[in-house]
């Protein structure tokens, strides 16, 4: 019986980026966990099925800690991809693999007035609406003309979105730029994520359960009471979350 070789086909290797979460935790690690719990408690779902990056750049830990903090992690529901920062003599076969290269705010460039591309959501779309950042092309702006339904997530990197419509609770909005919403946000909305401190939030009536911007929130119980059910605006101020009444 003569045997057939048979040439395999090769395996397609695509390079591509995704957007994920980056913790970055401090020390001590105890009262940051407390500080997560605290996020997690008043913002249900916050890390359900989110990709999770761990930044302990500059973190003086051993890597037994380091072990420990994934682990104390994992019994969040907290899923570490993978770990940026991280000395060599940190790592090991059971950690998630080391990370590099991401993306800072300072290498992101601002296209020509003439290269702007408005981007849009489809008619139909999925639980999760991502758009991809590219070297050649940045797409500044997302157009969102329908509204964003509870267990909904939309993810834009790269600019601003707007939402002619309203978020409903549950749903969420990233993006690297301001946020307007035409409606009310009852869902969470995160502006500024990548390193934009000068980006805002707009909606026609606040009733969120968690806004953010370059990382730093709020959420309902923080916020203030006269302001729910009122057109509002949200900016940074240093390391503060300040809202005001738009009119």
């Amino acid at each position: 019986m003569t045997a057939m070789l048979t040439q395999p086909r090769p395996i397609r290797l695509k390079g591509r980026s995704f957007l994920a979460l980056a913790l970055t935790p401090e020390l001590p690690l105890e009262d940051w966990l407390v500080r997560l719990d605290d996020l997690a408690a008043r913002s249900a779902g916050f890390f359900l099925r989110r990709p999770v990056v761990l930044d302990i750049d500059g973190l003086d830990i051993d890597r037994a800690q380091l072990r420990g903090l994934v682990e104390q992690l994992g019994t969040r529901n907290v899923r570490v991809m993978g770990i940026e920062g991280a000395r060599p003599s940190l790592l090991a076969a059971d950690l998630p693999p080391a990370m590099a290269d991401g993306r800072p705010a300072a290498d992101i460039e601002e296209p020509a007035p003439e290269e702007a591309v408005p981007g849009s959501v489809p008619e139909a779309y999925d639980s999760v609406v991502a758009a991809e950042s590219h070297s050649i092309r940045a797409v500044p702006s997302m157009l969102v003309t329908q509204p964003v339904r509870s267990g909904q997530s939309i993810f834009f990197p790269d600019g601003d979105v707007t939402i002619v419509g309203s978020v409903a609770s549950g749903a969420e909005v990233i993006a690297g730029g301001s946020i307007h919403v035409y409606g009310t946000l009852r869902g969470r909305a995160l502006a500024g994520t990548m390193g934009n401190a000068a980006a805002r939030i707009f909606c026609r009536r606040l009733e969120a359960e968690l806004i953010a911007i370059d990382g730093f929130y709020k959420t309902a119980e923080d916020m203030e009471q006269d302001l729910n059910g009122q057109a509002v605006q949200v900016w940074l101020e240093g390391e503060a979350i300040r809202t005001g009444t738009l009119g």
